[in-house]
């Protein structure tokens, strides 16, 4: 297994590709969120020149996992379409808070799965570490994401110091809310 991170420029075509179909299968195909398709592949508006991707590979270089890194201080996910989860606060737009979104992992029989109901697994361990590590070295101080209260509950064992930026609100009939992951220090 590897996991790396790049932007659509440094990561190669077929790549990026696996990446767009390993986020339909999850978020559109298993999950069920309603979210368009772009040659059959998830993307959207927030899938830019400036996005980082981390991604996991297996030992055959099949993506199992992925998060996307998004600095603030641009359009982002949570600023344009969830700030009502931010309990009438502004979106934060800094050098030192990043978003994280499309955060996944299924793994394999050696990793486990992120929707465990007890414990992430080590392989969303090492995304979330990898993603934080990027960040940090960006200038981020904090993380901030979209995340259903499943998840919530996965973030706050993970070791990270998280809390909710504002109470649940229901999407698409979820409990959601904007978590802070401090990643400082």
């Amino acid at each position: 297994m590897d996991v790396l991170y790049g932007n659509a420029a440094s990561l190669t075509e077929p790549v990026f590709q696996e990446l767009g179909k390993y986020r339909r299968d999850i978020f559109i195909e298993k999950l069920g969120w309603e979210l368009a398709l772009t040659n059959d592949l998830e993307l959207d508006q927030f899938d830019r020149q400036d996005t980082i991707y981390v991604l996991a590979r297996d030992e055959n270089r099949q993506v199992i996992g992925c998060a996307r890194l998004l600095p603030t201080t641009s359009p982002y996910l949570l600023g344009e379409i969830f700030p009502n989860l931010l309990n009438g606060l502004l979106p934060p737009s800094s050098t030192d808070v990043w978003e994280l979104s499309r955060f996944a992992a299924t793994g394999d029989a050696g990793h486990g799965s992120c929707s465990g109901p007890q414990h992430p697994s080590k392989l969303a361990l090492e995304i979330l570490n990898v993603a934080a590590d990027y960040a940090r070295r960006q200038g981020a101080k904090r993380l901030i994401t979209v995340s259903p209260i499943g998840m919530e509950r996965l973030l706050q064992k993970t070791g990270f110091h998280t809390h909710r930026a504002g109470p649940p609100i229901l999407v698409a009939g979820h409990p959601t809310v904007a978590c802070w992951i401090e990643i400082d220090g």
